[in-house]
């Protein structure tokens, strides 16, 4: 591997992607000058575009998904993680899954007042929502935007249960409606961590959270009395795999209580940014890479049926989820089940009466 990323031809500083491919839906290609020299090239910037959607919360009906109902304050993500499942969704709106995704990032400034109007509609069941399920909510732009709090406050206030998915360890920023919520068994985290070499998570997933940080995160939600848990998300094979046991010790000795993991999938356009970092960042190791992750996705680099795309199948597919299911035990993991309570869910205006 490089000993300096700073050195390679074309790289972009603290992005993960280092190109733009082709949106598969446009006709027109937009293609940097090559005869431009790398260093002349301007570092993309990161620019906010207000979203105007009419509606917050999304449902899902697949399997392979632990929860039915997601939230997601902003599309695009500045974690620039090369990996991001994500990236695709950028193409329904005319831009690239490469650069575009993490430096485009369209923010729902509405949100609270959206999440607030749905759940006050007799239409609503009242259920565990999720915290985000595509792009992170704790991303960098949190910090100033705050939606992702202001969704908090809201939940806080009727009691909504809430589920966090981040690979930020700004989640520690909203201790005191979390604690509010975890009274009332209505709050939940899991934090995401895919490595712990500080060295290749910078190069991995630039803008996120170092593994350190977000141990000291799991930390601080479980000393709070905060229900905490780690995705191993995503696992690389021929990369990241051969962790998975020391992030589940590490996370269980900071006090995670619970688990889970997925295995990297590479769809559509993520597979161009992803190969193109694995030229960039890991050239000796992209052959062994790419063989192990079309090994577990029956000759390809993506699968999309249920059952399938998020942990693979075949024998080392099988050898992942063994040795996650051992280690879990071992460090004392998933021993007891995590489930929030909508008991103390009260919609805006109080409980509604019956006509008759």
């Amino acid at each position: 591997m490089p000993e300096s990323s700073r050195n390679i031809p074309g790289f972009v500083p603290g992005r993960g992607a280092n190109v733009n491919p082709p949106n598969r839906f446009e006709p027109i290609i937009l293609e940097p000058d090559p005869d431009c020299p790398p260093d002349e090239r301007p570092h993309p910037r990161t620019q906010y575009f207000f979203d105007a959607t009419e509606s917050i919360l999304t449902a899902n009906d697949s399997p392979d998904v632990p929860f039915t109902i997601g939230l997601n304050p902003y599309r695009g993500c500045e974690h620039g993680c090369a990996y991001c499942f994500a990236r695709p969704y950028h193409e329904y709106l005319g831009w690239s899954s490469g650069l575009d995704f993490e430096t485009k990032i369209l923010v729902k400034l509405r949100a609270p007042e959206l999440l607030r109007a749905e759940l006050a509609s007799p239409k609503w069941q009242p259920q565990s929502i999720t915290l985000s399920g595509a792009t992170d909510c704790y991303q960098p732009c949190e910090r100033h935007f705050r939606i992702t709090r202001a969704c908090l406050e809201v939940c806080a206030e009727l009691g909504q249960p809430i589920s966090i998915i981040t690979k930020n360890s700004l989640v520690t920023r909203d201790l005191d409606l979390l604690v509010r919520l975890a009274r009332q068994r209505a709050a939940a985290v899991y934090v995401s961590v895919t490595t712990l070499d500080t060295d290749l998570a910078g190069k991995l997933e630039p803008r996120a959270s170092r593994p350190a940080a977000r141990l000291r995160a799991i930390r601080e939600l479980s000393a709070a009395g905060i229900p905490v848990g780690v995705m191993v998300a995503p696992i690389i094979p021929g990369l990241t795999d051969h962790e998975m046991p020391s992030i589940l010790a590490a996370a269980a000795e900071a006090g995670a209580k619970r688990a889970g993991y997925t295995v990297m999938r590479l769809p559509y356009a993520v597979k161009e940014v992803f190969i193109q970092w694995l030229d960039d960042h890991a050239p000796t190791k992209k052959a062994r890479i790419l063989d192990r992750v079309r090994e577990i996705r029956g000759g390809k680099l993506n699968v999309s049926e249920w059952g399938a795309r998020i942990r693979g199948e075949g024998i080392f597919a099988e050898q992942i989820r063994e040795l996650f299911r051992v280690t879990a035990r071992r460090v004392g993991l998933n021993q007891e089940r995590l489930a929030l309570s909508t008991e103390s869910f009260c919609p805006p205006g109080g409980k509604q009466l019956a006509l008759f």
